[in-house]
């Protein structure tokens, strides 16, 4: 009996000191970090630049911008803002776009697929079974990891959804022929094409593909537009969105994203 009053007090002992110990060496943490991430619209898509919305809380409490989330957009910005008594600053706001023309019926097929229904398993089979090696593969990677539903495929090709799009960015680290990138909101003409191979290759590949002729180069007054190794290129920074480049294209490759 008296073993187990021995036994009983020592555990007694040992619990006071954890309790103890664990006040003395408490780690505080800051209630802000919670408030931010509460904010955050916890996709942990990654396009602020840290691993996820827990991390830039952290960050953003400690002295990050706060303007880096692009899915929460302003209103995140400015209550993040509020919570650490900061300017918000202004948030970019971008959307995803799908830079191919090449649908059902611009391409056509080298051979039948039946492997795995994955882009990127497709892709390493010869870089897919249509006969453009550089556009969309169809089987919907970036369908699935879209956190906002907002990808659909329609005739062969990847759609984004503007109005759902949070320009989180997820979907264009999937795509293994990075043919998905980001735009900044108001700019809504863009090259949907991917390919630099010359006008003749291009043409007997698909018949939605940019052939490099230089007539968009020409026709746009604010020089906004070059072609560069065989591809047409819009630079942001000098478009207004006047839309004559998408007038004079042959080949209707550079369009009206909406």
């Amino acid at each position: 009996m008296q073993t187990i009053f021995i036994f009983a007090g020592l555990g007694l002992f040992a619990g006071v000191l954890l309790t103890v110990f664990s006040k003395l060496f408490e780690v505080k943490t800051d209630e802000r970090i919670e408030a931010v991430a509460a904010v955050l619209p916890g996709i942990n898509c990654g396009a602020c630049g840290y691993a996820g919305c827990a991390d830039y809380a952290e960050s953003a409490v400690g002295g990050a911008p706060v303007n880096l989330c692009k899915p929460g957009g302003q209103d995140a910005a400015n209550e993040i803002g509020k919570i650490l008594g900061v300017s918000a600053g202004e948030v970019v706001a971008q959307t995803a776009i799908v830079r191919c023309s090449g649908d059902g019926s611009a391409t056509t097929a080298k051979f039948t697929y039946s492997g795995v229904q994955s882009c990127r398993a497709a892709n390493r089979f010869y870089s897919g079974s249509e006969s453009c090696s550089y556009g969309c593969l169809a089987y919907g990677d970036c369908v699935k990891v879209c956190p906002e539903k907002a990808i659909s495929i329609t005739d062969a090709l990847a759609k984004i959804d503007r109005k759902r799009c949070v320009g989180c960015g997820i979907c264009v680290r999937e795509c293994p022929n990075e043919i998905i990138a980001l735009r900044p909101l108001g700019y809504d003409y863009d090259v949907l094409c991917v390919s630099r191979d010359v006008g003749k290759i291009v043409r007997a590949s698909c018949k939605a593909g940019c052939i490099g002729c230089k007539l968009c180069e020409k026709a746009c007054p604010a020089g906004a537009i070059k072609v560069t190794d065989n591809l047409a290129q819009i630079d942001y920074a000098k478009c207004t969105s006047c839309g004559l480049c998408a007038d004079k294209c042959p080949a209707k490759v550079i369009k009206k994203c909406v």
